[in-house]
């Protein structure tokens, strides 16, 4: 790896550009970076938490909750806006499968699966999208408020996905949560 200082023309500002000659590896998984240091890679303790509970049996979805998770803080860190909670999940799975987390596709309206298939298949793919686009999906997320990853606006979240599932189903995953916890001495 090899890191080049830029200085912009008109301003003071110093940019940090990194320049790989191949895509690194953390933990099987593939990381393709940006040039530029504010980048939607996910970050390396996230990829290792990945790897950890890949190591250990985890179900994808657990695996995948931890792109979400990173979401939430970017949110909530300042770096980026959402809509509603669910679109900093959506924003989580979307990175999750590109990272190469094997999830199921989602139940929905056909463009929300076949996003899912395009996510994956870039995931495979070591093409970036066009620094056009980075930007324009940068700046667009960057207006959205950030009190869509606030306590309130995830509890609600979960409340109503949980209401959507139906009583035995929430009862088997409580006994699964409850027998899968791991215990702290």
């Amino acid at each position: 790896m090899q890191i080049l200082l830029v200085r912009h023309r008109d301003s003071h500002k110093v940019i940090l550009k990194n320049v790989y000659s191949e895509p690194p590896i953390v933990g099987g998984i593939i990381l393709r970076q940006n040039l530029f240091r504010r980048c939607t890679v996910p970050e390396k303790q996230t990829l290792e938490r990945v790897q950890k509970d890949r190591a250990q049996g985890k179900s994808p979805s657990t695996q995948a909750g931890e792109f979400v998770r990173e979401e939430v803080h970017h949110v909530r860190e300042g770096k980026h806006g959402v809509r509603s909670a669910k679109q900093a999940i959506a924003i989580g799975l979307s990175k999750a499968r590109r990272a190469g987390v094997k999830l199921p596709p989602p139940k929905g309206p056909a463009g929300m699966r076949r996003k899912a298939e395009e996510d994956e298949e870039a995931g495979q793919s070591h093409r970036k999208a066009s620094r056009t686009r980075q930007k324009a999906t940068s700046k667009a997320l960057r207006r959205e408020p950030h009190k869509g990853a606030s306590t309130a606006a995830l509890s609600r979240q979960t409340r109503q996905a949980a209401a959507k599932r139906g009583r035995a189903s929430r009862q088997t995953a409580a006994r699964k949560a409850a027998r899968t916890r791991t215990r702290q001495l």
